[in-house]
């Protein structure tokens, strides 16, 4: 089984879920609705929702109430995009232009904001205090996150630790909360609901640092952005971090970063990252990641559910893009 087979499963549900996020952005507000539509329509793996469904697998499952979970979560994705684009002035997603670059920074930091406006209000339509108050605890770390990165761009002097509790909060925590979350709406038991936020916590960590290794592995092709391009903005992630400080090229990294010249070599520094033991070093923490996260299910029964659930764990970690 792969990715494709999980998503054929989930079929029908999971174009359920696209239809309603194509009717959660209509507005007659027509700079809005085109903005937001072009984002939509770029594309994406529609992961979270997948996770939503898989999590109400294990109660009551009603794709028509788990939709106030899996949509919101998607538009609440999708604003963080449409920011990191702004902040980022990246003209290129997933080899389509940007909101930014199509319109201006204006329009796009108001799609966002419409985006997240949109998921607060359907999910409102889930009377649940719990579902709520997990909701808005992630989107307010989320932007911590987003703001120690902003903060950390060019900072080579920060730790390991401060990596891990960024890409906790930008990344990991969504797709946690996904998991969990569907379990919630769904009525399941508390021990279920705490093992889906495990398993959606590290495959969420493993998620974001494969993606930072593929930034530096990748082909343009695959990516839809340039190899390099979140080194090339100031973003240090963990395979440049490695190298920098433990690789076999440390010693190219420190001699720059002392003389103050690291940017005006930036095209060698990510061949040598790419070269580097720091990509071996992010594949076994992801892997690391991806082998808790398939602990948290171990004493689940042995559905499909839980099956799908492994089959997604190991694509996180082999995917190529």
């Amino acid at each position: 089984m792969n990715l494709v087979d999980i998503y054929f499963q989930l079929k029908n549900d999971v174009q359920y879920i696209e239809n309603e996020l194509e009717k959660s952005i209509d507005t007659r507000t027509l700079e809005l609705y085109l903005s937001s539509t072009h984002l939509l329509k770029a594309g994406g793996k529609r992961i979270r929702p997948v996770f939503v469904l898989l999590g109400g697998k294990w109660g009551e499952y009603d794709v028509t109430r788990l939709k106030h979970v899996a949509v919101p979560l998607e538009l609440i994705h999708m604003a963080t995009l449409v920011h990191d684009d702004v902040v980022d002035n990246a003209d290129k997603r997933r080899g389509k232009d940007t909101v930014r670059a199509k319109w201006d920074n204006r329009v796009a930091m108001y799609t966002g904001d419409y985006l997240l406006a949109r998921a607060l209000v359907i999910a409102t339509e889930l009377p649940d205090p719990q579902l709520h108050r997990i909701l808005s605890k992630a989107i307010v770390e989320m932007c911590r996150g987003e703001i120690e990165q902003v903060r950390d761009l060019h900072n080579w002097q920060q730790d390991f630790r401060t990596y891990l509790r960024r890409i906790k909060r930008k990344t990991a925590l969504l797709i946690a909360i996904s998991c969990q979350l569907g379990a919630v709406a769904s009525g399941a038991k508390p021990e279920l609901v705490r093992k889906m936020f495990q398993y959606g916590y590290n495959v969420g960590m493993a998620f974001q640092i494969t993606d930072d290794i593929l930034d530096f592995t990748g082909t343009e092709k695959q990516l839809g952005k340039p190899a390099g391009s979140d080194l090339r903005q100031g973003n240090i992630t963990l395979p440049a971090f490695y190298t920098a400080h433990f690789g076999k090229a440390r010693d190219r990294f420190q001699n720059w970063l002392a003389q103050g010249t690291f940017w005006d070599h930036v095209d060698e520094a990510i061949q040598l990252v790419r070269a580097d033991e720091g990509i071996g070093y992010s594949h076994a923490l992801a892997q690391r990641y991806i082998d808790r996260a398939k602990s948290a299910l171990a004493d689940l029964p042995d559905n499909q559910t839980k099956k799908s659930l492994l089959e997604i764990a190991n694509f996180i970690v082999d995917r190529k893009f």
